[in-house]
């Protein structure tokens, strides 16, 4: 089976990874990919690393229709079975445009739980032969807007746990992050980015910093809202304790070491951010929105509060604070979780299934 991937970003985030991970899998079953991307994506880099099959094709967003014309050229050309689009930017709309030109069946990864309007969702989801959700939040999104069931499939992403099992490098995060002795840091692994909900913890970190003199929350991210974060940071006081450290390749060495993390998102497809943070057994706070209940279990590997709900955010984090215990068992079983619900084998056979019964329905 050969499949042309098309994976648009141009930063290592969540969803570029999950493309690393489909392509390895497929190729270990005996699959042939090819890996369409931006010229000098950090995923153009890490695929030709591994072997992978890449090829550069300008993107420049939804309004460069020239990319509809370049991807249908190269499905004439390399005449795939199938056609597998993992990415809103320009790729989803102008992905599907091509593919229906070449005459190739063409599946759409949707890793957002963003809404549409019902209207267009009717007229855009049937350029594809399914729709893979990552959740079945971002599911029930697509269904409440009109598309046919039967056209969308949950498959949801999966991580890698090795990396993530292993004992913190204690003296190492301390220098690192210039911690004193036994601090207990709280991380927040998300883009800077409104719909994140980082405002929500700042309004919700008062008492606890004040109450937990060893408590220091880092910001693993960048975008947009750092200046703004920035300065709520100063105006607060909270200099050394609470800090942005912008974006870290090295996660799978860093999440082991920390107490706990928040993500107080308002939105969010599934949150693989979630999924490592489990991995390496630290618990979670987070928001009951989107997909994020798929990923953390409420009294399983963490605690769940309504969005944009700064006091009920509070009480979580005051409760895994004061009961280290309690923390400890909901990272244990956190480690479990990932491993039987989120593996690579399980994400790749749920692809694998749905590209079978695309190609099943076109034969003749």
């Amino acid at each position: 089976m050969k499949i042309v991937h098309v994976e648009a970003g141009m930063h290592l985030y969540g969803g570029a990874q999950q493309v690393l991970y489909l392509t390895k899998g497929l190729r270990d079953r005996g699959g042939d990919n090819l890996l369409v991307c931006p010229p000098g994506s950090a995923i153009a880099r890490a695929a030709a690393e591994r072997g992978l099959a890449v090829r550069e094709l300008p993107l420049r967003g939804d309004a460069d229709l020239g990319f509809a014309s370049r991807l249908r050229r190269l499905l004439r050309r390399e005449r795939p079975d199938l056609v597998h689009l993992h990415s809103r930017r320009g790729a989803d709309l102008l992905g599907g445009i091509a593919a229906r030109l070449a005459g190739t069946p063409c599946v759409l990864s949707r890793r957002v739980d963003n809404p549409e309007s019902a209207a267009w969702a009717r007229i855009k989801y049937r350029l594809y032969d399914r729709v893979i959700t990552i959740s079945d939040g971002i599911r029930r999104v697509l269904l409440a807007e009109g598309v046919t069931p039967g056209r969308v499939v949950c498959v949801p992403s999966a991580v890698d746990a090795a990396p993530y099992a292993h004992a913190c490098e204690r003296d190492w995060f301390e220098t690192e992050f210039g911690l004193p002795p036994g601090a207990r840091v709280l991380g927040v692994i998300a883009q800077l980015i409104p719909r994140k909900g980082h405002r929500h913890l700042f309004a919700a970190l008062p008492p606890l910093l004040e109450r937990h003199p060893d408590l220091y929350v880092l910001c693993f991210g960048q975008g947009p809202l750092h200046d703004e974060l920035d300065a709520a940071i100063a105006a607060n006081g909270w200099r050394g304790r609470v800090r942005l450290t912008g974006f870290r390749a090295d996660l799978a060495r860093l999440l082991p070491c920390l107490y706990a993390v928040a993500h107080p998102a308002e939105m969010e497809g599934l949150g693989v951010s979630l999924l490592q943070t489990s991995a390496a057994g630290v618990p979670i706070v987070a928001s009951r929105a989107g997909g994020i209940p798929e990923a953390v279990r409420d009294g399983v590997n963490g605690l769940l509060v309504p969005p944009a709900d700064a006091d009920a955010l509070a009480r979580a984090l005051e409760r895994l604070l004061a009961d280290p215990a309690q923390a400890i068992e909901l990272g244990r079983r956190g480690r479990e979780l990932v491993r039987r619900d989120f593996s690579i084998d399980r994400m790749v056979e749920g692809n694998l299934r749905v590209y079978t019964a695309v190609l099943n329905e076109r034969r003749p």
